[in-house]
């Protein structure tokens, strides 16, 4: 009936050929990629011009080394914190309102504030309770700006991470878990074997997203004393005073994103290759 039905319909115009459109909002987009494009290769031709052998024989092993603490960091605090969004994403489903008000409360506070002061209540905080630390054998871990750089971060991405996942599970269909029980299986196995697959399929853009913010939220930890990327830079800008520490900064930051944007898209299409056309 379709097929004599569409026979039946008076041909319709074809649609306009809007991609040879020059709108406003291609023109603009246009111009502000060429812009993007001139300043990035005024800035390599820049490099090259003030390239320093001496200051890259000097400086390269130590900006490494802060790549490594960077990406140590960050690397440490997504796996942390995405086995604490699991639970906390079932606490914010929860049908009780005292474990759901909890988790709520300690999403709110992690996303609503700054991650700057959460490392500082962490690490300035902590230490003025030193004597009950030191009581309950705590001081140790805390006492290190490495470990309380790490737990700041653990606690903040694990925020975002939860609110990521619960989304995403709630994103699912229930007629999921009533095709699951229907297959007899237990509500773990319907969770494990079928709605889980389909939420992180909705939550990998977003946890893409949440990686790359903390690699740039990283920096933050160089006002603790941790040596990360950004310490390194500053503590060459201090000796040098030369601007182009900061340019090679930004550089490794920029190689770093990107690579982590490649990765996750290909890691993306390879996943959902079975929902293509």
């Amino acid at each position: 009936m379709s097929v004599v039905r569409e026979a039946l319909l008076p041909p319709q115009p074809a649609p306009p050929d809007i991609d040879r459109r020059w709108t406003r909002a291609r023109i603009a987009g246009h111009l502000l990629m060429t812009f993007w494009v001139t300043a990035g290769v005024a800035m390599v031709w820049w490099l090259i011009g003030a390239w320093d052998i001496d200051f890259v024989e000097r400086y390269l092993p130590r900006y490494l080394e802060g790549l490594q603490t960077t990406l140590t960091l960050v690397a440490i605090s997504i796996v942390l914190g995405a086995g604490l969004s699991l639970p906390l994403a079932f606490m914010r489903m929860s049908d009780n309102r005292l474990v759901g008000a909890v988790a709520y409360g300690y999403v709110y506070f992690f996303r609503g504030t700054p991650l700057l002061a959460q490392l500082f209540l962490i690490y300035y905080g902590f230490g003025t309770f030193r004597a009950e630390l030191e009581a309950v054998g705590l001081w140790w871990f805390f006492r290190d700006a490495w470990n309380c750089a790490l737990f700041a971060f653990t606690l903040n991405t694990a925020a975002y991470q939860a609110e990521i996942l619960r989304g995403a599970i709630e994103s699912v269909r229930p007629g999921q878990w009533e095709a699951g029980s229907a297959l007899g299986l237990r509500p773990i196995q319907t969770f494990r074997k079928i709605v889980m697959p389909q939420a992180m399929i909705v939550a990998l853009r977003p946890y893409g997203n949440e990686i790359i913010l903390m690699i740039k939220g990283s920096a933050v930890v160089a006002l603790i004393t941790v040596f990360d990327l950004m310490a390194v830079t500053r503590r060459a800008f201090s000796n040098t005073f030369d601007f182009q520490t900061y340019i090679w900064a930004a550089v490794f930051y920029l190689l770093i994103v990107e690579t982590v944007r490649i990765l996750w898209n290909r890691l993306e299409k390879r996943l959902t290759r079975h929902l293509e056309r």
